[in-house]
Parts: structure tokens; sequence; C-alpha cells
């Protein structure tokens, strides 16, 4: 599951103060593979056979329900250990299913939280109240700005601004 290492650029701050931006660089490898970094840490991308890939890494979607899985069991964990529980067992299994109509988006997302042995009766409901408000989902429910800026490739200057709509609707291009 491991693709060669790919240059990467300039080193990146840890952790950043907060309220400060986070640095993300996303570099292509070969073929469909991308490999970002942050803080340090890489993570590679690819898209499935069927996409066109190699599947030897997750796409950009999974690693976006992975975002919100991983988010959801961290918040869980730090619950736990607040209230003397142990984290071993803790786990969450996450479903989604993509929509089949423009444009192309995540259109549901299930978790199933599993809960070690032990949690004493009431807190479920307050276990519940925490990993609904983990960052990432408060980042669904309240999303942030994107705004993409194009440069280079011999533009004469960047292209910004809100990306252009089709006259059917629809979004110019599929992303995984």
């Amino acid at each position: 599951m491991t693709s060669p290492a790919a240059p990467v650029g300039r080193p990146l701050e840890s952790r950043p103060e907060e309220g400060s931006a986070t640095t993300v660089v996303v570099e292509h490898t070969t073929g469909t593979k991308y490999v970002a970094t942050v803080r340090g840490h890489e993570v590679r991308v690819d898209q499935p056979l069927a996409g066109g890939g190699t599947d030897e890494a997750p796409t950009p979607v999974e690693l976006f329900v992975v975002s919100l899985a991983t988010c959801v069991a961290y918040f869980a964990g730090q619950y736990l250990e607040r209230h003397g529980v142990s984290r071993a067992g803790l786990a969450v299994h996450a479903e989604y299913r993509k929509t089949d109509r423009p444009p192309a988006r995540v259109a549901s997302i299930n978790l199933r939280l599993i809960v070690p042995a032990g949690l004493p009766v009431g807190l479920g409901k307050r276990l519940h109240a925490v990993v609904s408000h983990c960052t990432v989902h408060n980042t669904l429910r309240e999303p942030p700005t994107v705004d993409i800026k194009i440069d280079g490739g011999g533009l004469d200057r960047p292209i910004t601004g809100p990306p252009p709509t089709p006259a059917n609707g629809t979004t110019p291009h599929r992303h995984r």
C-alpha cells in the first residue's frame, strides 16, 4: 500500500497556534497518485482500478469520510478518558454513499460508535452530544469558505474567484 516517496517542498511548521493557518502541500507523484504533506506527515491518495488508478491508497473522498470518523473517535476517546473509562475496544464504523446526480458529492454518511464495556449508565447521551460536535462534524454543519487560485503554467496572472457554472447546471469535472 505504499508508493515511492515524492519530493516534498519546503518543511512545514509544527502545530499551529489556535486560529492560525496550517499549510497542506499536495504534489503529483505518478498516474493518479498524489502525496499530501502536513506538519511533516505524508498522506497518499490514489484512485481505484475502475477509476484509472492503481488502488494503492484511499481516494480523497474516502479520506474525507476517514477524517470525520477519526475525529469522532478522538472526541469519544477524550470523553471516555475524562470519565475514567478505558478506550480499549473503542471503534467507529463509517458507511457513506455518493449521490448519482450532479454535483458529485457525498450524499450521506452513517457512523456507528462502538464503546468499550464499562460505560456508566447516563454517559451515553452526553457522549453522543460530544462526538456530534467534533471539529470535522462542526465544519460540515458550518462549511468554511473555500477559495481556489490557479497559478503557474504560463498564466500571465493568477485565476481566482468562483468557478464558472456551465449552462446545464452541472459541474465541469467529476471528482472521486
